[in-house]
């Protein structure tokens, strides 16, 4: 699954493109009344996303700005893999200029613009330091992402899209203090694009022992799909969650089996499995158990098909990698 679409929204705001290079540029909106994306067209585009920045911090009323997605970054002069830094230092730097910002999200690039695995968001966490106030971080692509153990008293939801999330990020979500955070989505992905994590990288997430507000766990995107699922059979923080999402990676009928046979799911409000490789005999098991509760449970199997080889041998792959 290739990422074909920008955000339509965030922070429950409807996204808008800030009209940078529109010859006869629309009338803007309310400034608190939309999630503002600055991007720059990557074949088009003679300004960097800097100065469009620098534009839209000079143009709307900044103080009122309460959501922002930064879009995409790289022109056609620029490497393919130019690295978010730049973008991070001016998001930083306009701190002072958006006291109001409460939803942030970088790295809203596309297919078209960009393969996801290409895509190197820099040191993302700087924008949590930078922005104590803030209650949505979201950040796509791993590549160069530098997440070290971070403390933050207010963050609520925080996002991680990757085809490949190295073992480095994982420990340092892990290790982070977030007392308000109640969502965490984290993309894993698969060796072959840097996902080198394991799930004793996320243990202390399991344990409980971090998160204390945590309601929503997504762990998903994942070649050790499995793995996964069995360690969260046993885990501590399962008892707690309202809904988990295990969804788009290479869940077989192993990993069902050990949710069914660990403690109770039937807590839960929803269970996402959507992309997986299960047979109609566990589909029909994981229905039987849990839809009867009241768990809204989604085993839609999409595009996740077997690929068999002349030898016999079977390749299965995550949703999102390249």
């Amino acid at each position: 699954m290739a990422i074909g679409k920008h955000l339509a929204e965030l922070g429950g705001l409807p996204a808008f493109d800030f009209p940078h290079s529109a010859e006869n540029p629309p009338d803007l909106p309310a400034v608190d009344a939309v999630a503002w994306r600055i991007s720059v067209d990557s074949w088009l585009s003679k300004h960097s996303w800097a100065d469009v920045f620098a534009s839209f911090l000079d143009t709307v009323d900044s103080t009122r700005v309460r959501a922002l997605i930064i879009g995409n970054w790289i022109t056609e002069a620029a490497h393919p893999q130019t690295g978010g830094e730049p973008v991070i230092e001016a998001v930083v730097a306009a701190a002072g200029r958006l006291p109001r910002l409460r939803a942030l999200f970088h790295g809203d690039i596309t297919w078209e613009e960009n393969e996801i695995s290409w895509i190197r968001p820099g040191p993302a966490a700087e924008l949590l330091r930078a922005y104590p106030a803030l209650r949505e971080l979201g950040i796509r692509g791993s590549e160069g992402l530098v997440f070290p153990p971070t403390t933050h008293r207010h963050l609520e939801t925080l996002t991680i899209q990757s085809g490949g999330t190295p073992r480095d990020v994982l420990r340092g979500v892990a290790a982070s203090d977030l007392p308000a955070l109640t969502t965490l989505d984290l993309w894993l992905g698969t060796s072959e694009y840097g996902g080198d994590g394991e799930v004793a990288d996320l243990a202390p997430i399991l344990a409980g022992d971090r998160l204390p507000a945590l309601r929503h766990l997504g762990l998903r995107n994942s070649e050790i799909q499995d793995d996964i699922c069995t360690a969260l059979a046993t885990a501590p923080v399962l008892a707690r969650l309202h809904t988990l999402d295990l969804s788009m990676g290479v869940l077989t009928d192993r990993g069902a089996t050990a949710l069914l046979g660990g403690q109770p799911l039937t807590h839960l409000r929803r269970l996402d499995l959507h992309y997986n490789y299960l047979s109609a005999e566990i589909s029909d098991r994981l229905r039987e158990t849990l839809e009867p509760a009241g768990v809204d449970l989604d085993l839609d199997s999409d595009d996740a098909e077997d690929d068999v080889e002349d030898d016999g041998s079977v390749w299965r792959f995550v949703s999102c990698g390249e």
